[in-house]
């Protein structure tokens, strides 16, 4: 076993699907599942079930990745120790309110874990050398490398009626008491049904909408990977199949800077990869036909 398959083994182990590992590794699936099949030999125990939307770790996963998890912080130590100081460049970068946290740590780490970069943090509407955002918020003047894409669901409190139907219509919504949330960037993705709703409050953030969604006030529409399912809030399905794209944008007419323009290149490189994966998939579908 080596330090990368531990790598990919966490990336699993965090992501719960093979497919989400590859893209924070920035490498292939198959590498993914190679690294995965080896640890299972060299270990003789089975650390993943496979199930349609990914993986779930066994109890032998639990146990493995505490171990993993220390080799890994000690490599990335150890690696550290003797490295001389460097300039280190500033790299600003401005972050939309609605995102979903997981993905954009596991986005920011190649950038955090390099010596030579200082990472600076700012809203999106703040002076910044890129942003990640979603593509409606996109200037003219800018260029876009898509990251990922999520569909909007609906956030009920347990014992609303609405949580009787797996799946809502925008009609279902146009007479209940919603929470506005006043930094949405798809305010007018629902048209005509929701423009008779009811404004119940207006939250300043994220974990403000899934607070008043668990205290009753009302019901609100969120990217789903901001949506905290539990025991005082209800997730579901919206009928309508609106999603929004999330991607890292920067100005085409400045330069950027070395250590931006690698990690630009490999979300590049990473997008053409999974573009080809899902063509061959395609493919391979066409043919069982």
């Amino acid at each position: 076993m080596d330090i990368r398959e531990l790598r990919y083994f966490a990336a699993v182990y965090r992501e719960r699907n093979l497919t989400a590992a590859a893209r924070t590794c920035f490498v292939s699936q198959p590498s993914i599942s190679t690294a995965i099949t080896n640890l299972e030999a060299e270990l003789g125990t089975t650390l993943f079930i496979r199930h349609k939307k990914g993986v779930a770790p066994t109890a032998s996963a639990e146990q493995f990745h505490v171990v993993a998890r220390r080799i890994i912080d000690e490599a990335d130590a150890a690696r550290k120790l003797f490295r001389k100081p460097s300039t280190r460049t500033t790299v600003t970068l401005g972050l939309m309110r609605t995102l979903d946290v997981t993905r954009t740590i596991a986005l920011l780490k190649p950038l955090t874990a390099r010596s030579d970069i200082a990472l600076r943090l700012v809203g999106s509407d703040e002076r910044a050398d890129a942003r990640i955002i979603s593509r409606s918020m996109l200037h003219d003047e800018e260029h876009f490398v898509p990251l990922w894409s999520e569909r909007y669901v609906a956030a009920l409190p347990p014992s609303h009626p609405l949580t009787l139907k797996d799946k809502l219509r925008a009609a279902d919504l146009a007479d209940v008491a919603m929470i506005d949330r006043c930094h949405c960037e798809q305010s007018a993705f629902f048209g005509r049904a929701m423009q008779r709703r009811q404004s119940a409050a207006i939250a300043q953030s994220e974990d403000w909408a899934m607070a008043l969604v668990a205290a009753g006030v009302g019901i609100a529409i969120v990217p789903e990977g901001v949506a905290k399912a539990g025991s005082d809030v209800v997730i579901r399905q919206i009928e309508v199949k609106i999603k929004r794209e999330v991607g890292l944008a920067y100005r085409a007419s400045a330069p950027l800077a070395d250590a931006l323009k690698d990690f630009v290149g490999k979300l590049q490189r990473r997008g053409t990869a999974s573009k080809r994966a899902q063509g061959r998939l395609a493919s391979s579908r066409r043919n069982r036909q």
